[in-house]
């Protein structure tokens, strides 16, 4: 009887420990600012973003660079452009378009909080 008390007593003071580490490292992460640089600049950039005014209006025919491609959600392929820093997903967009090309493209919606816009290509500029 005498070992099984030792045993349960020797288990209590490990998962003791584990609790302390555990929650030691969190604390330790919260004090010293857990998020990388990258993620912390990232988020910043994200709430600069959503307070100031979208450089382009609704049914703007504007020029702008491809910067990547992605895909949407429907499989299309959709170029990543920016205007004044302001993402700009194009729609519509010609196979043979690279990145680096310049593009003419006409505004026709931003998503729910303005960050950000999407576009139907019009023309290789």
């Amino acid at each position: 009887m005498f070992g099984a008390a030792s045993s349960v007593g020797v288990f209590a003071l490990v998962a003791g420990a584990f609790v302390v580490l555990v929650v030691g490292s969190w604390l330790r992460k919260r004090v010293r600012g857990g998020r990388s640089a990258e993620r912390r600049q990232s988020y910043e950039r994200h709430k600069a973003a959503q307070e100031r005014e979208p450089p382009v209006d609704l049914g703007d025919v504007r020029e702008a660079a491809v910067h990547e491609f992605t895909e949407h959600h429907t499989g299309e392929r959709r170029a990543v452009c920016k205007i004044e820093g302001f993402v700009v997903f194009v729609e519509e967009v010609p196979g043979d378009l690279s990145v680096g090309d310049v593009i003419e493209l006409e505004v026709l919606s931003f998503n729910r909080g303005h960050t950000s816009a999407t576009a139907r290509f019009r023309r290789i500029a």
